[in-house]
């Protein structure tokens, strides 16, 4: 038996607001809220599905250094520009980490500046 994962935890100054923008990138919707500010946002049909869900938990301070992990999108309804233009009115934009312009993918960041890729491939949806 192996694990697989259920939840991606990403630190933020404001959980509200970057859920907000999650769930429309991923047409997701806000699964729980804690006390303590943090929001867990998921596929509709909740926890423990083949999506993981995301917890964004309120960090004041961001943390030192460039963060290690990212994550990557693939649009399921449209194709990647489409799927670009649809992300910049979210309010994502345009990330510089050294790319060459012959990518196949998109580096952007979220509103609070975490970096995320969109992929070429169009995906199914579930």
């Amino acid at each position: 038996m192996a694990c697989r994962i259920s939840e991606l935890v990403l630190g933020c100054r404001d959980p509200e607001a970057l859920a907000r923008f999650w769930c429309e990138v991923l047409d997701f919707v806000v699964l729980d809220r804690e006390d303590d500010g943090s929001v867990e946002i998921g596929p509709r049909e909740g926890f423990g599905g083949p999506q993981p869900t995301i917890i964004l938990s309120r960090r004041d301070e961001p943390e030192r250094g460039k963060s290690r992990l990212h994550i990557d999108v693939n649009a399921t309804d449209r194709d990647q520009d489409a799927e670009l233009e649809r992300l910049l009115e979210l309010g994502a934009r345009p990330a510089d980490i050294g790319q060459t312009g012959e990518e196949q993918w998109h580096v952007l960041a979220d509103p609070e500046g975490n970096e995320f890729c969109l992929l070429k491939a169009r995906l199914d949806p579930l």
